[in-house]
């Protein structure tokens, strides 16, 4: 078993209560162990992260954000992992890959997962709930007072009350277990559940809305309205037509009709759109579906009983659409309007009209008017091809019992591995040429340079991987149909799929994610800012302009087109609505391999532009999965502390005249978070600056330090070890310091990337919001020193890299 000592350090004991391993936490603010749900793993909170780590291998396996955990629970086959926040649950898998998170109102209790492994149970203040790995919750039933869940079995809830005694207590997973069976598309599970449950409710009818399945809830679902609502919204216009039946004898009004005739129009299903406007008694509507549809017969009819109603207008507009002169001049001259019926027939040709009229128009003492010559006949065009629906695509109906049957989809997912980084030369780290004078008498290496440089060997600096997934209608009956587009029918579970208005891509973009590269692409450059803004409290936006129009210009492209013609524009797509991407993990790893080549060079000034760049890059890359997601994090992890290490080098050269600011901030440079062979050069560096300014314990404890690097066992470094080897006795022997350094080697802290001074444990911090620096709380409010982009503590979402499509 593994306890945490008062040092912060993992101590590993066995039955006897023996000390068999002492273990350096990754993190010096580890402050709590949980479970890592297998042999030789720990699950370790660190202010807001939770880490898995392996002890034998002393690695660092997955990490989540996880704020104020009070418990993890592993479910029984170690697949997933529940964290227990103050106000909230996550779940993961077995490598901290998060799967989904709920929040709450109210403080979290405790919780289990059933013996399916696939249902967390949880209890709050006053109920108890449960969470799915997809990220449906839902209430179990209700408290009167707290509890302490410790196994759930079945329907079976085994807890602890408030007064420490064991309480079994019954609940029902219906719910849950159907919400599972229809994520899985297990049909005929559901259909079951179905027949013998009490299921059918708002809530249920609802979320099969809200997930696609509006099919699945018309299979059960009585109440005519909702039933007809559930028709429409799975296109099913049959079903729909049938219900608006019976809500009109039930409801005594036709306003189901008006719906259901637009939803047929949208799908070109002119039959059903008859019948609607027929039930409505929409004349005007129905005359003009009959002169699309080039269906003269019944305009005639439609002309007719325009003139029983005495609809003078609607008399006019039939004989208009069908170019029935004649009809149109006994309008015109019925209603009084003796001109234009005069006009109306001289133009075309109606003499005996013209004759009787202008006789009328005489009698009466009015003016004749004069007919232009030249007057040209207008008739609507004749229908050639006289359709009733729109072409639809053929689809094969199936109930919920044939689609029982459907196996599982199988889903594949993708791995991705990290790069290692490129090998360079080292130069220009200002310490080739220090002189440690060790005062020996004998001639052997005492004059000798102790801090000289040492030959590149094949690990370098760039060798670690960073680690960083159609039936037509019969008798007066319409049939369903569909509009002529290319929906191909059925969906993965086999149910109709409802046709959907086309959108510009831009604007599909904008709608499918939540990432900013993405509204960026799309020419949303407002709505980017926004994001950025409640994710990372981003703020200065300066310095990410051309990232925006990188991704703008890397997603809108135009084509040449004809000679005479002007050019097309083409939107390219990584997936169907969503951009393509013009950042991607892979190149900021090509560039971080560039980074560190400067940075083991020496070329800082080049080093710190290569990592600024990668930083600003990284609100702007889309991944595809929670892997790439975290290798994102520890991009801009990275990025961050060598920006950090870089300043801290750079504030050495301006301390020179200052000894002991110079050895601390040597010092502080080898608590970066840096690359083994660059820690190793680090650690050399303050190594020879305290050794150089008499400030021996430190000398001695960066000597100690070095020498536990693997890296100086190799061949290449027995020089630098033999070296530090001396340092280290030297230094001992002296065991004092020649100034006071405001350093505790022993106590964990942070870097204060403003003063660029420790910030211990238990001191008062605030973080930037987009990439974590440590600032002392006067700095807050202020932009982060170290990315330049967001405001420093601001409580934000975080970095978002999958867009919400994913």
């Amino acid at each position: 078993f593994a306890i945490l000592d008062k040092n912060r350090s993992i101590v590993i004991k066995n039955l006897q209560n023996e000390t068999t391993k002492k273990v350096v936490p990754p993190s010096a603010a580890v402050d709590m162990l949980f479970n890592g749900g297998a042999a030789g793993r720990l699950l370790l909170r660190s202010e807001d992260k939770l880490i898995l780590f392996e002890t034998q291998s002393r690695r660092v396996l997955g990490e989540i954000t996880a704020p104020k955990v009070k418990m993890v629970s592993w479910s029984p086959d170690g697949s997933k992992v529940a964290v227990v926040c103050k106000y909230g649950v996550l779940i993961a898998d077995r490598n901290m890959e998060q799967l989904c998170s709920v929040s709450e109102t109210v403080r979290m209790k405790s919780g289990a997962w059933d013996s399916s492994n696939k249902i967390f149970v949880y209890t709050t203040l006053n109920h108890i709930k449960y969470c799915l790995p997809n990220g449906d919750t839902g209430i179990i039933r209700t408290l009167d007072a707290p509890i302490y869940v410790t196994k759930v079995h079945k329907k079976q809830l085994y807890c602890l009350d408030r007064e420490g005694k064991a309480r079994v207590l019954s609940i029902d997973t219906t719910e849950a277990v159907f919400k599972l069976a229809l994520e899985n598309k297990k049909y005929g599970q559901v259909m079951e559940m179905v027949r013998k449950s009490r299921l059918c409710g708002k809530a249920i009818i609802g979320y099969l809305q809200k997930k696609g399945f509006p099919e699945v809830a018309l299979h059960f679902v009585k109440e005519p309205r909702t039933r007809f609502n559930l028709a429409l919204a799975c296109g099913n216009i049959e079903v729909a037509m049938e219900t608006a039946f019976v809500l009109e004898q039930e409801e005594g009004n036709s306003d189901c009709w008006h719906d259901l005739g637009s939803e047929a129009l949208k799908q070109g299903n002119h039959q059903v759109v008859e019948m609607a406007y027929q039930r409505t008694k929409d004349f005007d509507r129905l005359s003009f579906l009959y002169l699309l549809s080039g269906n003269t017969e019944k305009l005639k009819k439609m002309l007719k009983i325009s003139e029983m109603r005495g609809d003078v207008m609607g008399r006019y507009q039939n004989a208009m659409f069908l170019g029935d002169v004649e009809e149109r001049v006994k309008v015109l001259e019925s209603s009084g309007n003796l001109g234009l019926a005069y006009v109306s027939a001289t133009a075309h040709g109606l003499e005996d009209h013209a004759e009787r009229i202008k006789e009328a128009i005489e009698a009466s003492g009015g003016e004749v008017p004069e007919v232009k010559p030249g007057a040209s006949l207008l008739q609507p065009p004749t229908p050639i091809v006289r359709s009733d629906n729109w072409p639809t695509v053929e689809v094969e109906k199936h109930t919920l019992e044939d689609l029982g049957d459907l196996g599982d989809a199988d889903e594949d997912h993708a791995e991705t591995n990290g790069n290692g980084v490129a090998h360079a030369q080292e130069e220009n780290w200002g310490d080739d040429d220090d002189d440690l004078d060790f005062g020996e008498a004998d001639g052997g290496d005492g004059g000798d340079d102790i801090i000289d440089d040492f030959e590149d060997g094949d690990g370098g600096w760039g060798d670690d991987d960073l680690d960083l997934g159609d039936d037509e209608g019969t008798g007066g009956g319409p049939s369903p149909s569909k509009r002529d587009s290319d929906v191909a029918g059925l969906d993965a579970g086999g149910f109709f799929t409802a046709p959907q208005a086309g959108t510009p891509a831009t604007t599909r973009w904008v709608a499918n994610s939540s990432h900013a590269a993405d509204h960026s692409a799309a020419g949303s450059v407002e709505t980017a800012m926004q994001l950025l803004n409640r994710q990372i409290a981003a703020t200065n936006f300066d310095c990410i302009k051309d990232k925006f129009l990188m991704s703008y210009v890397g997603a809108n492209v135009s084509i040449p087109g004809l000679p005479g013609t002007p050019s097309m524009k083409m939107n390219p797509e990584r997936s169907a609505g969503l951009p393509i991407k013009a950042f991607t993990l892979q190149s900021a790893l090509t560039s971080l391999k560039q980074a560190y080549a400067y940075f083991r060079g020496g070329k800082f000034a080049d080093a710190a532009n290569t990592f600024k760049d990668i930083l600003l890059v990284v609100p702007m890359i889309v991944v595809d999965n929670r892997v790439e997601a975290s290798q994102v994090k520890e991009l801009l992890e990275t990025a961050r502390e060598y920006i950090t290490a870089i300043r801290i080098k750079g504030a050495m050269g301006e301390a020179a005249a200052s000894p002991s600011r110079m050895t601390e901030l040597s010092a502080y440079f080898t608590h970066c978070n840096l690359q083994p062979a660059h820690l190793l050069l680090a650690l050399r560096s303050a190594m020879g600056t305290a050794f150089k300014h008499k400030n021996f314990i430190a000398a001695a404890s960066f000597a100690r330090r070095l020498l536990e690097l693997p890296e100086v066992s190799s061949e290449k470094n027995a020089d630098l070890k033999v070296k530090a080897t001396k340092v280290l006795q030297k230094s001992e022997q002296q065991a004092r310091n020649e100034h006071d350094l405001d350093y505790d080697e022993s106590k964990p802290f942070m870097i204060d990337c403003n003063k660029l001074t420790p910030i211990y444990i238990g001191q008062d911090k605030v973080k930037c919001s987009f990439c974590g620096s440590t600032y002392s709380p006067d700095f807050k409010g202020n932009h982060c020193v170290t990315c330049n982009l967001s405001k420093v503590g601001v409580e934000t979402l975080g970095l978002v890299s999958m867009s919400s499509y994913s």
